[in-house]
């Protein structure tokens, strides 16, 4: 379009020119051309070339703001996609968590069987064990604010949770999420240390690389660079395969 509106702009200006050419050898070709009807027709090509010009520089800034918006919207769709694979990432495991919780229901549920089938034994004194579904509603509720953004309560609610049920089967993933609850409130101390724990807890979970990964890059935000580099040398070590194992060994090499 731009290349159709510029060839028509140099066909004018060649016109124009001839024009201008013919109206000044005027004097030498008297009874030829007619005078006014030359500068008439050189005022017609100029009109048409100021209006060719003009639509051409609206044009162009048409392009402009359409090349800013498309960058713009690029840029936002980016960022969607970020916050579509995280939503993504926490919901895969929640999904895995509630398979898991439904296997231990139903775990429990056989014992508890088993035990009505048997002879009452000694009453003994034991601490009651905690309630399945307020554990797993407490569970819940600490996941429902870190999807809704609510680090800050997420971090404080993981915490609450860990704390009351050490033993749940849902504490490794209590730990990881609230350690990336923390890091998203940039509470960077107590992101380094839940990572940590869990990956002293839970070595061989798929989620230990990246656990450790993210232990670095909070003791970075610390300035602790000692920890920060004790936690690429284990990552380097215990994970040397993963793709986070292989980002520390290239970092230590760089230091």
């Amino acid at each position: 379009m731009r290349g159709g509106l510029a060839a028509r702009m140099a066909r004018l200006l060649a016109a124009l020119l001839l024009a201008a050419a013919t109206a000044t050898a005027l004097p030498a070709r008297a009874g030829v051309f007619d005078d006014e009807e030359a500068r008439s027709r050189i005022e017609q090509l100029r009109e048409q070339l100021r209006g060719e010009v003009g639509e051409l520089g609206k044009r162009a800034d048409t392009l402009s703001r359409n090349q800013m918006d498309f960058s713009n919207q690029v840029e936002a769709i980016k960022a969607d996609i970020a916050k579509l694979r995280g939503q993504i990432e926490v919901l895969s495991y929640e999904l895995e968590a509630a398979q898991k919780r439904q296997k231990d229901f139903y775990v429990d549920l056989d014992n508890r069987l088993r035990k009505l089938e048997q002879p009452p034994a000694e009453t003994r004194n034991e601490p009651p064990k905690p309630d399945p579904a307020l554990e797993t509603g407490a569970y819940e509720a600490a996941l429902a604010n870190l999807k809704s953004g609510k680090f800050k309560e997420a971090a404080a609610a993981f915490l609450a949770f860990i704390k009351t049920y050490p033993n749940s089967s849902l504490a490794a993933s209590a730990h990881y999420w609230g350690g990336y609850a923390h890091a998203q409130a940039r509470d960077h101390a107590g992101a380094a240390e839940l990572f940590g724990k869990f990956v002293d807890g839970w070595p061989k979970d798929d989620r230990a690389p990246d656990a450790l990964a993210s232990r670095v890059a909070s003791l970075d935000a610390l300035k602790d660079w000692k920890g920060s580099r004790a936690a690429l040398e284990q990552l380097a070590e215990r994970y040397p395969n993963t793709d986070a194992g292989k980002k520390a060994k290239l970092r230590l090499k760089k230091k």
